[in-house]
């Protein structure tokens, strides 16, 4: 159902009670306006808030804090109170007569003491009376005019939206070709290397196929669904996969790989192999492998990449979270991702959190994504994931893919191209850290007597070169 209440009247009426958003539970135009279809839709529900509407463009109504119910008597509410706009304005009329603030009547639609009545007598019409338990003018509540065109009854929830943004993003469509821009012409600070190589991790029905699609979409200019995802409590992706994003139908391949795997699963035997995940990540897994979780990839096995170079190895890691099921995390999944972060920084890989499904679990952000750093809850959500998977906040970024759309969306689109602009820059520093090591190696050849650059680091696992090649795509080794 569509809200006819606007956006500012409805800060306006919220601004009076708190940090809180309002919910549409009745529509009349939609429901029927009689008594049954308000009260089957209203009743013990609590606080809320009534709204009429007629031909003279008035609106008004009034809130209360009492649940609705048929018993036919007067209910105390000492914070009732009718309501009116003047333009955007809102003009407030407090109870007088708080004993008799709301009554409860079964054949009509919110009933403000005896003052007003909206849907009376299960007719689309008003009821006026300003006495003891109100004080307002007819002429300035409602123009004098009865006859409603709409009644909306909203309940009053706690909102977790905060004053201000904890993080600044811009909005507009120009943000959003500015993100498409430096995506495009990305390049690699390695010259061997010409497409970033980000690796999504997480665990099943997370969203890591569906990060891909979404990416995808945004420059196809239309939702997409080239990678294979939807809902299963078993992995839908069976296969190791590198997914080149196309700059628009017949365009060239962005400077970007998203690599999908299997999805984590709590269970042993079940879901991504941890050896299969080293391969991944040293380079030796080949495309379209077939992922075997009692079995993990052999040396021997058709493909295997003997001697990847640094183009073939992993350069940033992405860990894919769904923001709904961050409090029922089981702790052998836990226990996984922890596993496999340990084993990542050992390679000195950059990691990542995306924080998918956030409009599921946030009804501020589902209302506008615009909300999303305007979210507490989101907020607390980004922090708890942090804190298990130890993790900095500056490292979690929160997304929507697309699921049930057709057409893209640029508040989406942003969110989505500034989640890959954050992993172009953790790849960069990967690069960094390579170069400054091979500077550093450089500078110990030439002073020997200085102590060994490798001291500390077991070549078996450090992503940094234990040889230097003048072409810097072969004697780089994990």
């Amino acid at each position: 159902m569509n809200t006819k209440l606007t956006k500012s009247r409805q800060r306006a009426i919220c601004s009076e009670l708190g940090r809180v958003r309002l919910q549409l539970l009745y529509k009349a135009s939609v429901h029927g306006f009689t008594g049954e279809a308000f009260h089957q839709q209203c009743d013990h529900r609590s606080p809320t808030v009534s709204v009429g509407y007629n031909n003279s463009g008035f609106v008004f109504g009034g809130y209360t804090k009492q649940p609705f119910n048929q018993s036919g008597g007067f209910v105390n509410d000492d914070k009732a109170f009718l309501f009116t706009f003047t333009g955007e304005q809102l003009l407030k009329y407090p109870v007088t007569g708080p004993e008799n603030a709301v009554k409860m009547i079964g054949n009509s639609g919110p009933y403000f003491g005896e003052a007003l009545v909206l849907v009376h007598g299960s007719k689309p019409v008003a009821y006026s009376s300003p006495g003891d338990d109100y004080n307002f003018t007819a002429e300035e509540m409602h123009g004098n005019d009865l006859n409603l065109t709409e009644c909306e009854v909203y309940q009053v929830e706690e909102s977790t939206e905060l004053e201000r943004p904890w993080r600044t993003i811009m909005w507009e469509s120009e943000k959003r070709e500015e993100l498409i821009e430096s995506i495009k012409s990305y390049k690699p600070t390695v010259s061997s290397v010409t497409q970033a190589r980000v690796l999504l991790i997480g665990p099943v029905g997370a969203g890591k196929s569906s990060f891909f699609n979404s990416v995808n979409s945004v420059f196809r200019g239309h939702v997409t669904s080239q990678a294979i995802s939807g809902s299963s409590s078993t992995s839908l992706t069976t296969q190791f996969r590198s997914y080149s994003v196309k700059a628009g139908r017949e365009g060239k391949p962005l400077p970007i790989i998203l690599c999908d795997t299997m999805g984590l699963e709590e269970s042993k035997g079940a879901g991504l192999d941890i050896d299969d995940l080293n391969s991944i990540l040293k380079g030796h897994l080949p495309d379209c492998y077939q992922f075997n979780p009692s079995a993990p990839l052999h040396p021997e096995a058709h493909g295997y990449r003997k001697s990847p170079g640094l183009k073939h190895k992993i350069h940033s890691v992405v860990y894919v979270i769904d923001s709904c099921k961050i409090s029922i995390m089981p702790t052998g999944l836990e226990e996984k991702l922890d596993a496999i972060r340990r084993k990542v920084n050992l390679m000195g890989i950059p990691q990542l959190v995306l924080l998918t499904k956030v409009d599921e679990a946030c009804p501020l952000v589902k209302e506008d994504v615009r909300n999303i750093y305007k979210s507490g809850y989101i907020k607390d959500m980004m922090q708890e994931v942090g804190s298990r998977l130890g993790v900095p906040l500056s490292c979690i970024i929160p997304v929507k893919n697309y699921s049930e759309e057709l057409e893209v969306d640029t508040d989406c689109d942003i969110l989505l191209l500034s989640a890959v602009i954050q992993m172009l820059r953790f790849v960069d520093n990967y690069f960094d850290e390579l170069s400054d090591r091979m500077s550093n190696m450089q500078t110990k050849e030439v002073c020997p007597t200085s102590r060994p650059m490798t001291a500390g680091i077991d070549p078996s696992t450090s992503a940094f070169p234990t040889r230097i090649s003048t072409d810097g795509s072969a004697g780089w080794s994990l």
